[in-house]
């Protein structure tokens, strides 16, 4: 039964619900922009700790009359305060321990366990939506930290809300209540004193704030340049690198250092402040009690109450101080993490955008040009038609547009002018995930995933049964050395982990499994983007049927520096700066004796050499 409540209470935050709309820029709204949905449940943990603060208040008061109880006389003490001391024992035997309890219940099992994963899955569903510009200008571990700093902050300012504003704000109103029915100077000592807290308060704050928040930026440029080099660890080695990553990682921890010092000596001066106004109160209001008690307008009661008062906000202006100086730290965090995250998407689908369903496979490149931002590179005023099925092969020297072509039919870019079409829709009116769905792509630098060797094929189409996975595996020739595979856990085969970015594997063998993903997906539109150039010829020769067996019925365009893969393509390109100079079949081609026939006759081994593009 309480297992079953206690399940009830910690699921009042649906903590994967999404937002609505994107994130905003002003910090007071990016706060509820993260939280929203959760804010009925955050009010009503923030009212069950402000009644927790009461009790303190209730503490000070019992505690005042039991006092003036006792001095009346002991004589049938117990009798004549039966109702009193009943009242004392009830309450701190159990209305304080429930009300307590049910305070921690809320935070600990309700707000803070849901909070996060909340914020961090909006922040990462937004993050994923971003362009490829938006990754290329960052550090992946950049980012990653962003959203995870971010999202804890949050977390921790919603959590100290609750379990220290709520209860120190009620505390020191219902103080100031109790205070004035005692005597109104006494609690105008105490108005005072908050006041001076208040300045003392707002004069630290920002500037824990501001360095915080610079602290957090360094942290985070560790993180990233730590990454970086761990990510690149083999080129690292490679090229004898190790003391230059060293020398930079330690630039970036030696600023991080210096943004801490300077938080430091903030908080230092912020403590010693603290702990001098700490001690006023005290006297204040012990002080003021007893030169009222001299006069006889209190009661020793009431001394003890105020007294019990004082030195209860006296110890927690100290909790609540660093307490608030930690949330201004994370608010500060959070506007650090808000400024990287929070960027507009540059390339979004159209308000109307249509999910296709199966294309036929119709491409067509309609005076395109994209430049990445720059006067020259990219490709120029292009036009291109491919019919359901037409197989294109694509021909140029580095830089001569090849992957910008694809990148823009996939929508990784938008054309600064022009438009592509798929079966006649603008692919700008596409959503982008039914365009993506409708191409497969297999890239020279093949990308994996530090998952199991199924789960990276299943990635071309997740819920595909074992058995369609082994056979796009044996149609790839990857599935012999799969059966293979043992990873450090010593799980085996399509169980084995394959590493981050897939380095267990040798270039062939990454590649074999990313074209039975592509094999597994079984799109209408298939991109080979030097698809076979980490294959040795024997393995090319095998697969080479099994491609041509997924090139059927699918519209293909096929990339590659070894022209021998392409000579059967029924038509090809060439490009040169973004154009295209020469197209045709591969025997119109080397008839015509231009620059295909050039790379043609002039190729080493099945690739375009240093030769040609000197050349051209």
């Amino acid at each position: 039964m309480m297992d079953r409540f206690l399940t009830w209470v910690g699921d009042r935050i649906d903590p994967f619900a999404r937002a609505d709309g994107p994130p905003p820029t002003d910090l007071l709204a990016f706060f509820r922009w993260c939280l929203a949905g959760a804010w009925p449940v955050i009010l009503v943990a923030f009212a069950i700790s402000a009644m927790a603060g009461i009790t303190e208040i209730i503490t000070a008061f019992l505690l005042g009359a039991v006092i003036d109880s006792a001095i009346a006389g002991a004589d049938g003490y117990f009798v004549r305060n039966a109702v009193l001391l009943s009242l004392f024992v009830v309450f701190y035997l159990v209305l304080r321990p429930l009300i307590f309890g049910a305070s921690a219940a809320m935070n600990g099992l309700t707000v803070t366990p849901s909070i996060w994963p909340l914020v961090q899955s909006r922040l990462h569903r937004w993050t994923l939506g971003q362009a490829v510009t938006f990754f290329d200008n960052d550090f992946a571990g950049r980012i990653a930290t962003k959203q995870m700093q971010t999202a804890r902050a949050i977390t921790e300012v919603t959590s100290e809300l609750i379990n220290v504003v709520a209860f120190t704000a009620s505390s020191v109103i219902g103080s100031a209540i109790l205070l004035i029915a005692i005597d109104w100077r006494i609690a105008l000592a105490l108005t005072v004193w908050i006041g001076g807290y208040v300045v003392m308060f707002r004069w630290f704050m920002p500037r824990i704030r501001a360095r915080s928040k610079g602290r957090a930026a360094a942290r985070a440029m560790v993180t990233g340049q730590v990454v970086d080099t761990i990510t690149n660890i083999k080129t690292v080695k490679l090229f004898g690198h190790g003391d230059h990553e060293d020398r930079s990682a330690l630039d970036a921890m030696g600023t991080l250092r210096d943004r801490a010092i300077e938080f430091g000596r903030m908080s230092t001066g912020f403590r010693f402040t603290l702990m001098a106004l700490a001690g006023v109160l005290p006297v204040l209001l012990i002080g003021g009690a007893l030169l009222l008690w001299r006069d006889g307008q209190v009661t020793p009661g009431e001394i003890a109450t105020a007294g019990a008062i004082a030195i209860r906000l006296s110890q927690m202006s100290g909790w609540v101080s660093f307490t608030l100086m930690g949330m201004y730290a994370n608010i500060g965090e959070v506007e650090d993490g808000m400024n990287t995250l929070t960027p507009r998407p540059t390339l979004t689908d159209a308000p109307a955008a249509l999910e296709m369903g199966r294309a036929d496979g119709a491409l067509a490149v309609e005076n395109v040009t994209f430049a990445y931002g720059r006067n020259e590179g990219g490709i120029a005023d292009l036009n291109l038609t491919l019919h359901p099925g037409e197989k294109l092969g694509v021909v140029g020297a580095s830089g001569a547009g090849k992957s910008t072509l694809v990148a823009l039919i996939l929508r990784l870019y938008d054309p600064t002018s022009g438009r592509i079409t798929l079966d006649g829709h603008d692919i700008r009116d596409l959503t982008q995930d039914s365009l993506r769905r409708q191409i497969g792509m297999v890239t020279q630098e093949t990308a994996m995933f530090n998952r199991t060797a199924r789960d990276n094929i299943l990635y071309g189409r997740p819920g595909a049964s074992q058995a369609d996975v082994e056979d796009a595996a044996r149609q790839a020739e990857a599935h012999d050395f799969i059966t293979t595979l043992r990873d450090h856990k010593g799980n085996t085969g399509y169980d084995a982990f394959l590493g981050e970015r897939g380095v267990k594997l040798s270039g062939g063998q990454r590649q074999r499994i990313a074209l039975a993903r592509a094999i597994l997906k079984d799109a209408p539109v298939l991109v080979l983007d030097e698809a076979t150039s980490a294959l040795d010829s024997e393995v090319e020769a095998a697969i080479q049927t099994a491609l041509d067996r997924v090139m059927e019925d699918k519209t293909v365009i096929a990339i590659a520096h070894r022209l021998s893969t392409i000579a059967r393509m029924d038509r090809i390109i060439v490009l040169e700066d973004g154009r295209i100079v020469e197209q045709g079949t591969h025997a119109e081609l080397l008839t015509a004796k231009g620059t295909y026939a050039r790379y043609w006759d002039r190729q080493s081994g099945g690739f375009i050499g240093v030769d040609e593009v000197a050349a051209e």
